[in-house]
């Protein structure tokens, strides 16, 4: 649909719906150009109108904390939606159970479990993201990942059913699941260990302080470029690129980090095709030295 018909059809949601909008501050690296639409859903009911409105017409990309996602600088051909705050609550259920919003901070959630005295979600304290973009690519580290603590998620569909999924009917790989690509996570339960909250705090702080001394922080970066080459090498992707790459190679301002090699930074005012280049250039070097073909961690909106 055109703009002029998106404003006819979408007119109800008042402010709530942008047209091409901004997207270069809504990503940690601070790359992009405009979204077609940009919708903030307050509440479930307004999502559930809005989808059955676009009815499968338009590209849809749910937009979480934009800490792993690199966004073009031309205009995204679709509709960006941000959950608001209705999708950021935490509750508890019983002793061990938590159920959380998408739009939920990993962080705060992991801050909630130590105040409820919960263990089994100290890891997510090092992860920066929100819990729907948690789920969808099985995000984790220190050896723990989303599925060890899913219960059960709640997704709508693409014609606006809301539908409750176990855990157990999803197949989860390594930053990877099998559910199909056009969900949106609406919520999640959790199910952790009591314990002890100043041995949860503790575990959390040296989880904290070991991320702190192997990555970069507070700089113009999405985290992890590429995947663990798991199938193919027990080497790291850090590994292979020190071992393929120069580390001192930028194109415009985006350059690869001197604390974490498979970190890229924005270290000014990178455009989307100074990083492209670079995620090119060093995939391409890995492989002219390695024979290993790398897989992006980072998702890109284009």
């Amino acid at each position: 649909m055109n703009t002029n018909q998106l404003k006819n059809l979408l007119n109800e949601f008042g402010t709530n719906v942008r047209f091409e909008h901004d997207l270069k501050k809504k990503n940690w690296f601070n790359i992009g150009g405009k979204s077609k639409v940009f919708f903030k859903a307050d509440n479930l009911k307004e999502l559930v109108n809005f989808i059955k409105k676009i009815n499968n017409n338009e590209k849809i990309f749910v937009l979480g904390a934009g800490s792993n996602t690199l966004i073009t600088d031309g205009l995204f051909d679709g509709v960006v939606i941000k959950l608001g705050k209705n999708f950021n609550n935490i509750s508890l259920l019983g002793d061990d159970i938590i159920i959380a919003g998408s739009a939920v901070n990993d962080k705060n959630l992991s801050n909630f479990a130590i105040d409820n005295s919960i263990s089994g979600f100290e890891f997510l304290s090092c992860i920066p993201g929100t819990i729907g973009g948690g789920i969808k690519m099985n995000a984790g580290c220190f050896g723990k990942e989303f599925k060890d603590l899913l219960i059960s998620v709640q997704v709508i569909n693409k014609l606006g059913d809301v539908i409750s999924i176990p855990s157990k009917d999803i197949k989860f790989e390594y930053r990877c699941n099998n559910l199909p690509d056009d969900l949106i996570f609406l919520s999640a339960s959790f199910k952790g260990v009591k314990g002890q909250s100043i041995n949860i705090k503790n575990e959390t702080i040296r989880l904290k302080k070991e991320k702190e001394r192997i990555q970069p922080s507070k700089i113009k970066t999405s985290g992890s470029t590429f995947k663990n080459p798991i199938l193919q090498t027990k080497r790291k992707v850090w590994e292979l690129i020190k071992d393929s790459v120069p580390l001192n190679i930028s194109f415009g301002d985006a350059c690869i980090s001197e604390k974490h090699c498979n970190f890229f930074v924005n270290k000014g005012n990178a455009s989307y095709e100074d990083m492209i280049k670079l995620i090119e250039f060093v995939s391409s070097k890995v492989l002219e030295k390695t024979g290993i073909s790398l897989e992006k961690e980072i998702k890109i909106l284009k």
